[in-house]
């Protein structure tokens, strides 16, 4: 599912514009990157959430050429969903 494609969504369920959608979907987005990218946990009830966290170095291998590199430290977001996401998906499965 692309933004656009929410944002279709949004237009046809909540009555607003297009215009006025796209905008909304994506100040949503703008907010949960800004608090990601300030190191802030995001949780969305019902769908799951997402953390930010850190990586430490470590060795790694290049799988070209099999030479031995060092990782540089890094932040990585996960995500884990919620237990109503998870039931959602199963019960789809059995249907």
């Amino acid at each position: 599912m692309t933004k656009m494609e929410i944002a279709n969504l949004v237009h046809e369920r909540v009555g607003l514009s297009k215009r006025e959608s796209a905008e909304l979907v994506d100040d949503i987005l703008e907010c949960i990157r800004g608090s990601l990218a300030s190191h802030e946990n995001v949780k969305l009830s019902g769908f799951g959430h997402f953390r930010v966290r850190r990586k430490n170095e470590r060795r790694g291998r290049n799988p070209k050429t099999g030479q031995e590199i060092m990782i540089t430290p890094r932040y990585v977001v996960t995500f884990k969903a919620s237990p109503l996401l998870k039931a959602k998906l199963n019960q789809e499965d059995e249907s």
